[in-house]
């Protein structure tokens, strides 16, 4: 692996290790849960701003492009050092920036409606003390202007998840597309 792989590649997430797994409706796992949905209704109803208080300032969020495969080369689908997305807390908060504060963001002017179903939610404890792997599904539909038809993107997502004081913020975020081409023009949606 050159140099410049190495700076794209993003840092490696921990194993999901099922002896760690946290007991689904434990008291953890439903606050987990919780985030999970308010973080939804956050993005879904455009409140940018406050979505982006409950990420750490060293988030990676990494969206890598998928390749079709034969079934004994499964493993080798997810390509990420070539990426759809891949940001940081700088890059995300300008993102944001633009949609929420300037008219120049034509990709999201009018806005996308959007919904998010969050399911299947599997959360794992790590190494480090209040840090969480979580693995997710993730079904976005999204409408744009007046357009009887919608678009689908199902995804599986790869979550670390830290408690910060009494918070929970999202620290990492790998989005794996199930399509090898994604069909929705100008993708500037968060997932």
């Amino acid at each position: 692996m050159n140099l410049l792989q190495a700076l794209l590649e993003p840092t490696p997430l921990p194993p999901s290790d099922r002896s760690k797994r946290v007991a689904i409706n434990s008291p953890l796992y439903n606050e987990i849960l919780e985030f999970f949905y308010d973080e939804a209704e956050l993005l879904d109803t455009l409140q940018l701003r406050q979505w982006g208080e409950t990420l750490t300032s060293d988030i990676e969020y990494n969206l890598p492009i998928r390749l079709t495969r034969p079934g004994r080369l499964q493993d080798q689908t997810v390509v990420r050092t070539v990426q759809h997305m891949h940001e940081s807390h700088g890059s995300l908060m300008v993102r944001i920036m633009r949609i929420t504060d300037t008219k120049s963001a034509w990709g999201e002017d009018p806005p996308s409606r959007t919904r998010r179903l969050v399911t299947n939610v599997r959360v794992y404890k790590t190494d480090k003390d209040n840090e969480y792997k979580v693995q997710s599904y993730l079904l976005v539909t999204r409408n744009r202007f007046d357009c009887d038809e919608f678009d689908l993107i199902p995804c599986e997502r790869h979550d670390i998840i830290r408690r910060d004081g009494s918070q929970l913020k999202l620290a990492r975020r790998e989005i794996i597309v199930d399509q090898a081409v994604i069909g929705t023009p100008n993708l500037g949606i968060f997932f």
